[in-house]
């Protein structure tokens, strides 16, 4: 059996993810999703979740492609493969080559895991998704 594991945030769930997950799921056989805690995104992201820990997290096991869903308290992905030793380990594409997932694909060799660069869905973001409610807010102030 094939264990998968992914990460993220999901505030404001989108296309984008759903596209991560399911892919990540075509290539393992149980597919484990970390959600970032508040406290994590807060630390890492300088901001709080637009939707609370506990919801994104009921959204993500909601979705049939998870099989579990487990708290992102920090970025120690080998911590992580201590936890729930997955044999692949799914990300965007967007992070091929950066100095972080360099080190972990050095980290993971020896332990066998394979990390898999899926692609990214294009003209997507909850960044982006936020800077456009924060747009038609502009453009309709409350009275």
């Amino acid at each position: 059996m094939v264990i998968g594991y992914t990460t993220g945030v999901y505030d404001m769930f989108h296309i984008g993810h759903l596209n991560l997950i399911r892919r990540a799921k075509e290539q393992c056989d149980y597919l484990i999703v970390g959600v970032s805690t508040d406290e994590l995104v807060k630390h890492d992201k300088n901001k709080t979740p637009v939707i609370p820990y506990e919801e994104r997290a009921a959204i993500i096991g909601a979705l049939k492609y998870v099989d579990k869903v487990v708290p992102q308290p920090d970025k120690n992905k080998v911590g992580a493969w201590e936890k729930y030793h997955f044999d692949k380990m799914f990300v965007g594409d967007d992070w091929k080559g950066t100095d972080a997932w360099n080190r972990f694909e050095e980290q993971f060799r020896p332990l066998g895991v394979e990390i898999v660069y899926l692609p990214h869905t294009d003209g997507i973001s909850s960044t982006l998704l936020t800077g456009v409610i924060k747009e038609m807010l502009d453009e309709h102030p409350k009275q």
